[in-house]
Order: structure tokens, then sequence, then C-alpha cells
């Protein structure tokens, strides 16, 4: 009997890779965070902790000069290695850690650059001697601190950093462990608060999105090299279909250029809809054929669509099309809809899909 052949996912792949293959003796597992204070040290010191508690020769190599008490009491659990003094300034001992052989160096801000005079320019560099030298290394960064990434996210924060690491040396890590925020607590605000609070969200969700498609880069670059390697040829489908909608006032921009990223990186199909309106003013319809002819040109196929409600023909278009990410535009008024209460309509008939609005 011919049994259906189903396709191995890429966590399956991986996880055939660590069962075929020993332990490499050296490692590289990068915790990363795509905003300050989203506590990727403290996990990071956290884990040593628990190795250390575990039986495993953990030490930690670099740490930030100033830690918060948290950090400290883990600190006080662990050996922290002394660093390196030269012509008063300091970095790590690269030597002397090599000659203590540790199964485990923690290491605290991966773009530090080391002062004139230590053996390499960049604490990176010293990460990826110590890898090669055998050991298991655990590091901590930013996004913001990625050297392909610097510049839009200096746009998002409006902070500027000079100390990078490559994207390729993310890329080089054994794992990638991504340190997420915890939603605020709900508090009262004043509108101009609330405002901020709301304009802060929405750089955390940019920035989040940022360090997912990272982070799912460095798995895609895992399976690639195992494939290569192994002589294996996969083709995969569209893992992604999203579907935009836009109407003459939408941030097409933002959104098709979100849409576009994550469709590419995940082998995923890009569609661009627009519900029919009657009665549209001449400069909506420039607008709204300025919109399209963008779209078109980033590659995503354009629907005009007809109904007399356009969230169930949205909805209907999207189910029938199997849509899994759906991104609408909305202002905190719904004049700019022809319908009222258009966006909990929609997510109240949109399960399934993942919704993302944009504001307008």
């Amino acid at each position: 009997m011919n049994r259906e052949m189903r396709r191995k996912t890429p966590d399956e792949l991986l996880s055939e890779i660590q069962a075929e293959e020993p332990e490499q003796k050296g490692h590289l597992k990068i915790f990363l965070g795509y905003a300050s204070g989203v506590g990727k040290s403290f996990r990071m010191l956290d884990e040593a902790r628990r190795r250390h508690e575990r039986g495993q020769d953990v030490i930690v190599g670099a740490v930030q000069a100033k830690v918060s008490p948290e950090i400290q009491r883990l600190l006080n659990k662990l050996e922290v290695f002394p660093l390196k003094k030269h012509r008063d300034c300091m970095s790590m001992d690269i030597e002397a850690i090599k000659s203590r052989r540790p199964a485990v160096c923690i290491i605290d801000g991966l773009a530090f650059n080391n002062p004139p005079g230590f053996r390499n320019r960049t604490r990176w560099q010293d990460v990826q001697e110590l890898v090669r030298f055998g050991i298991k290394v655990i590091g901590s960064v930013n996004i913001q601190y990625v050297e392909e990434l610097r510049d839009q996210v200096e746009k998002i924060t409006g902070k500027h950093v000079t100390d990078t690491v490559p994207i390729s040396f993310i890329k080089s890590a054994d794992e990638i462990e991504i340190v997420d925020a915890p939603p605020e607590e709900p508090i009262e605000r004043s509108p101009e608060e609330q405002a901020d609070a709301e304009k802060r969200q929405q750089q955390l969700s940019i920035l989040r999105e940022m360090a997912l498609v990272l982070a799912a880069d460095v798995v895609d670059h895992q399976l690639s090299d195992y494939l290569s390697k192994h002589g294996i040829t996969q083709s995969y489908g569209a893992q992604e279909r999203i579907l935009v909608c836009i109407t003459p006032r939408a941030n097409v921009e933002e959104m098709i250029g979100t849409a576009r990223k994550i469709a590419d990186r995940f082998h995923g199909e890009l569609t661009v809809a627009y519900v029919r309106q009657p009665e549209m003013s001449a400069a909506d319809y420039a607008a709204l054929e300025e919109k399209l002819a963008r779209a078109k040109s980033a590659g995503a196929q354009i629907e005009i669509l007809d109904g007399e409600d356009p969230v169930d023909c949205l909805v209907d278009f999207a189910k029938s099309r199997g849509i899994t990410q759906l991104f609408i535009g909305h202002t905190q008024s719904s004049r700019n809809w022809p319908w009222s209460d258009p966006v909990e309509k929609l997510i109240r008939r949109s399960q399934g899909m993942d919704v993302r609005i944009f504001p307008q």
C-alpha cells in the first residue's frame, strides 16, 4: 500500500542532526535580546547557575561593570574570572581562560571592542578563539549591536552604537535563544503617557520581529549547512501566506515592507487586497492607485475584492487562500473605515490567522 510521504520539518531535521552527529567540543550559544532591559543577562547567568549546580565546570569570562542586585546574586554563586589589565585598560584574559579550560565560559556583551594592544580587536573574536579551542561559550547581545541591523534599529530607537558584531558571527551560533520582554502591567496613565507607552510598544513589536527573523536565519543556516554536508536537496513550499489589506490611507510602506521580509524569509506568499468602495473621491483613488503600484513593485499578488461587508469579504477571501497572517491598518477613530467596529469583527472572524494591526 502506498503511503503519502510527509516532508520533515526543519525542527525534525535539526533533531536528527543532534542525534546523528557527536557533540562538538567547541559550541556557541547566544541569548539574543531585542531591547535593553528584557533580561538576557539574567537568563544567561541563570543558565550558568543551573549548569554549575548540575556539576558542570562553569566560569564567567566577562560581565558588565555595573549589574543589578539580582544579577549580582547570581554572580556570587559562580566563579568570575578576572579581567586582564593592559595600559589601564581591561579585557578578557584569553590565554588564562584557555589554560583554565572550563567546560563552559559565560561572556556578556559580545559587541564589546577590546582596547588597543589586546590580541583580538573585538570580544566576539575572543569568543571565536575560545570556541575553536574547544570551550562552550554562552554569550548575549542585543540586535541593535548587529552591524547589518544597526542603522535600522537606530531609526526606530534613536540610539546610536559604535561597538558591533557582524551578522555572520550570529549565524555561526550553534544555538540561539530570544529573550522576550514580559508585557507591561496595566496602570493608569495620562493621555500623553498613554501615547508614549503605545509608541514604545509599537517599537518593541518591530524590534521583536527583527529578532525573530534573525533567529530563524540562524536555524536556516544550520539546516542548510547540514543538508549541504550530507548531499541532501530539499525544496520547501510556501510556509506563510500573508494578506495585506490596504485602504487609501494605509501605511503601505511599513505594511508591505514587513510582509515582504517575512514572505522572503519563510518562503511565503504575499497578497495585497483592497475591497472596492463606492463613491471614492479622486484624491483617495489616486492614493490607492499609488499604493497598489508599490505593492506590485514589491512582487505582491494584487486582488480587488467586491462585497457588501468588507470584513466578511476579506475574511472569506483569506480563508479561501489559506492565509496565515493578516495585516490591516487602523486608527483610533473608525472614520477611515467604511464600516463600524471593523477590527473587533475581523479578529473575531479570523480564527486561525495571526492579525497584525498597523497604525495609519
